[in-house]
């Protein structure tokens, strides 16, 4: 059955990202602290997987450890199930919905980013393109966060590090990323960087989430 997934960065003015603070932050906390991600996570830094295009064998040759390697990374970046609540309910009687409550809340249209696939996730283009170490200096977990303005600002020098390239790094960077080349739709390894220097310039929180929406 296929899926449809979408990675959303929208920006918010404090008082909105205080107010989702209760809702939000404990679930990708629970993602963060689960140990199958953890374990998931440090696989993945002691083995980064080589060119994707060599990750679907149809003769079935990939060794037991290629498998592994693979499967473990898959897991990692696929939407975790405590923040898939945002979208698919909290609970009987919370109403809330992350495309009411806060995609269509955000400050400012512009100041936004989201990537949709269609069987496939974008986190993992994104990470397999630029790697564990600077994958490590994003906030949050596995592309989801709920940042004040003032982290956000804090947050930037790193994310910039982790989404500059010399010009020989990001040749490299974009043949591994396979998502966001159709003409209308923003890359991974551009669009979250622009958002985030657009919210610090201004004033503004912002949130990450990654879900399956179909």
């Amino acid at each position: 059955m296929g899926i449809t997934t979408a990675w959303a960065i929208s920006s918010h003015d404090d008082q909105l990202i205080e107010k989702l603070g209760p809702r939000i932050r404990p679930l990708v906390e629970a993602e963060r602290d689960c140990p199958d991600a953890r374990r998931r996570w440090r696989h993945w830094h002691r083995n980064p997987l080589p060119d994707y295009r060599t990750w679907w064998d149809p003769y079935g040759r990939s060794s037991a450890e290629e498998a592994e390697n693979l499967d473990c990374f898959r897991e990692l970046t696929a939407c975790g199930e405590h923040v898939q609540k945002l979208y698919d309910g909290l609970s009987p009687d919370d109403d809330f919905h992350l495309v009411r409550d806060v995609w269509e809340e955000t400050a400012d249209t512009d100041v936004m980013f989201m990537s949709v696939q269609s069987k496939d996730y974008a986190i993992a283009s994104l990470f397999h393109a630029i790697g564990p170490r600077r994958a490590a200096l994003l906030p949050g977990w596995c592309g989801n966060f709920l940042l004040t303005s003032a982290q956000v600002r804090e947050a930037l020098p790193r994310v910039e590090r982790a989404l500059t390239f010399t010009a020989e790094e990001e040749a490299v960077a974009r043949d591994q990323n396979w998502v966001g080349y159709d003409p209308d739709e923003e890359s991974v390894l551009e669009g979250p960087l622009r958002v985030w220097r657009q919210a610090v310039g201004a004033g503004l929180g912002l949130c990450g989430v990654a879900v399956t929406i179909w």
